[in-house]
């Protein structure tokens, strides 16, 4: 089986390298998968994609051997499922990596707002010392809203609990068993906008889900409550976020993810592309002390890594016996 590895980067070549070496028809490709080059791979059995390789059904329609996509990330948001599922091929993903990786990420952020820690830094790198303005609050009493109480989620919900934070959770999923558990309470969406001092968002992005933030939504929230987002960009709308924190009805926010990333191939880029076009609305919060913004690195730790790259390894040789896994579209 011809395997293709896309976005291939200086974290996941050593282990890919390795796999590759052993005998096995593959290739590894630090660009994207695109219409341009699609049929140039005409003749591969499968592909592995990150997170800003797009899999489109016109992909799809240049790759007539394709049986296997899989990507070596969590979310499907950008393979055409449809189009896969049309064409009898199979899409596997990575359904469990890091949650407790991503839920450290989240706290480092609310932590970073909720104490002003990134904004005492700057303040300090330009040699003032001042404390005026840098005044926090404690997270413990505090209400922590929880959109999306999966496996990120619930781990995000045990490290509130530590702190002695009241969480509250949204999500179409219940588990009254692990609630008691837990000791949270679920609540529709409305209601945890209202009575939140930090809201996380850790849901998936569905059509049902986008800009789930909205402006009414940003309206709802509590004057002075905070917005994490480490789940996808696309659930906020940015432009409203912007416009709540200039008129100070938001205390801050702390975005992972943001609207137009999928287009900036390479993550380490970031900070230095143009940031034009569908991106440009994050150029609004670069420049704010009450925002902070990381490079989708939520995911990035060794150990993460390692089990992102060994999930991926085991669903394609999984796949090729015959017994295929972790998968989220079935092929035939």
């Amino acid at each position: 089986m011809k395997v293709v590895f896309f976005e291939v980067q200086d974290w996941d070549r050593p282990m890919l390298a390795q796999w590759a070496g052993a005998a096995r028809d593959a290739v590894l490709r630090e660009d994207c998968l695109t219409v341009e080059n699609a049929a140039e791979f005409r003749d591969c059995d499968a592909v592995s994609v990150f997170l800003y390789c797009r899999v489109t059904a016109e992909i799809i329609a240049a790759m007539p051997r394709l049986r296997l996509i899989a990507t070596r990330s969590t979310g499907v948001d950008h393979v055409d499922l449809e189009a896969a599922r049309a064409r009898g091929i199979a899409v596997c993903n990575v359904p469990e990596y890091g949650a407790n990786t991503v839920a450290e990420h989240t706290f480092g952020l609310i932590l970073g707002l909720s104490r002003k820690i990134y904004a005492a830094d700057r303040r300090v790198r330009q040699k003032n010392y001042s404390l005026r303005g840098l005044e926090g609050f404690d997270l413990r009493d505090k209400t922590l809203g929880v959109v999306g109480a999966g496996n990120i989620g619930l781990h995000v919900i045990r490290i509130a609990r530590s702190l002695s934070m009241r969480v509250l959770a949204h999500d179409v999923k219940r588990s009254d068993l692990l609630a008691e558990i837990l000791e949270f309470e679920y609540a529709d969406l409305d209601r945890l906008l209202r009575e939140s001092d930090v809201v996380t968002l850790h849901a998936p992005l569905i059509e049902a889900t986008r800009h789930l933030i909205n402006a009414d939504a940003l309206a709802r929230m509590k004057p002075g409550a905070l917005l994490i987002n480490t789940a996808r960009g696309g659930l906020v709308d940015t432009a409203a976020l912007a416009a709540a924190l200039e008129t100070g009805h938001l205390g801050g926010a702390a975005l992972d993810v943001f609207e137009g990333e999928e287009t900036i191939i390479e993550e380490s880029e970031l900070i230095y592309r143009g940031l034009t076009g569908s991106v440009q609305p994050v150029s609004l919060l670069l420049e704010r002390e009450d925002v902070i913004i990381t490079p989708h690195m939520a995911f990035y730790s060794r150990e993460a890594l390692r089990r992102i790259l060994q999930t991926t390894l085991d669903n394609i040789e999984a796949f090729a016996a015959g017994r295929p896994r972790n998968v989220v579209a079935a092929g035939t």
